[in-house]
């Protein structure tokens, strides 16, 4: 049976956050997202952000942003890692304050600082969610708005529904929620935006993009693979990971082994143990993503079921964005 909603769309709207012509954020994809994409989104009347730590070097990063401003006044943002896993973490926030980005997203840890920080200058900061308690806990401290990361989110999922994280956030705080997961039409954007949301984070779609820096078997396996390929694991990171479901993954299985279980379980050793895990993790991700072997993990969200090409960024945001005026 279809549900039906009496929700009308919010007032708060991201285009009233950001110059922007539409409520999109292209997301920040780790070893994904580059300048090109950015580029893209930016020219497309949507904006966009990337990870810092997609940037090796200080300098890269400085580069990376510069570039982007030189070809465009639109605003843009970075995404941040602000827990002790990032060792990067302080240098990289005072780089983007320096350079003065328009927003940075946290994840995975407090963003008090990087809030308190960026306020004076007017930098807004967006925080990813999963969950009320910390939705409440990053509005007390100023956040702009949230990023509600939800069970159809690509990468690190949250564990609610799209629907049900929009309407627990829309009924207990006050800040912006902009919905991560799962979109990959003008349709799905309507539908959140209907819910409460003020806006919508895309990533999993623009994978197989022409601009996109990862390798062809990559793309072709967004083209290939669909949603019901698509399975959590928490054998890469330490934390759920959606992945392609490929023979690979398959084999390696999905489940934490039982030493894992225990060192996650043990206070002295998880805060270390999960920093080694991440680091191991994502170095197969990224080996993977570059270079088609035996051993591919492919991060994507169950909106590759909609990849149907590889196609330029121009291309994939013009029908996103017509989808949406047209069910506007």
């Amino acid at each position: 049976m279809t549900k039906t909603f009496n929700f009308s769309i919010t007032q708060i709207n991201l285009c009233d956050l950001l110059p922007i012509d539409y409520p999109i954020i292209v997301a920040p994809m780790f070893l994904i997202s580059n300048t090109a994409m950015v580029k893209a989104a930016l020219a497309s009347g949507v904006t966009a952000a990337f990870p810092a730590l997609n940037y090796r070097t200080d300098s890269e990063l400085r580069a990376a942003i510069q570039e982007i401003k030189a070809a465009s006044d639109k605003p843009f943002g970075v995404n941040l890692i602000v827990n002790k896993s990032n060792p990067k973490y302080r240098a990289q926030l005072k780089t983007l304050l320096e350079l003065r980005v328009d927003f940075i997203i946290t994840s995975l840890g407090n963003p008090q600082e990087v809030i308190e920080q960026c306020k004076p200058l007017g930098i807004k900061v967006f925080c990813d969610v999963v969950d009320l308690a910390y939705a409440k806990k990053v509005e007390a401290l100023g956040a702009d708005a949230v990023i509600a990361v939800n069970s159809r989110a690509g990468g690190h999922a949250g564990k609610v529904s799209p629907y049900d994280l929009i309407k627990l956030l829309k009924d207990n705080i006050a800040l912006p929620i902009i919905s991560a997961g799962g979109i990959a039409s003008g349709k799905d954007i309507k539908q959140a935006m209907e819910w409460g949301a003020a806006g919508v984070s895309v990533g999993t779609i623009f994978i197989a993009s022409e601009e996109s820096p990862v390798s062809k078997e990559y793309k072709q396996a967004c083209i290939d693979y669909g949603e019901k390929d698509i399975v959590l694991t928490t054998k890469m990171s330490g934390s759920p990971l959606t992945v392609i479901n490929t023979p690979y993954v398959q084999q390696l299985g999905t489940k934490a082994t039982w030493l894992e279980k225990i060192i996650n379980n043990n206070k002295t050793l998880k805060r270390y143990a999960k920093m080694l895990l991440a680091i191991r993790g994502m170095k197969a991700v990224e080996r993977a993503a570059f270079g088609a072997t035996y051993k591919t993990v492919w991060c994507a969200g169950p909106a590759i079921e909609h990849v149907h090409a590889i196609r330029p960024m121009k291309a994939i945001l013009q029908q996103l964005t017509a989808e949406y005026t047209q069910s506007a």
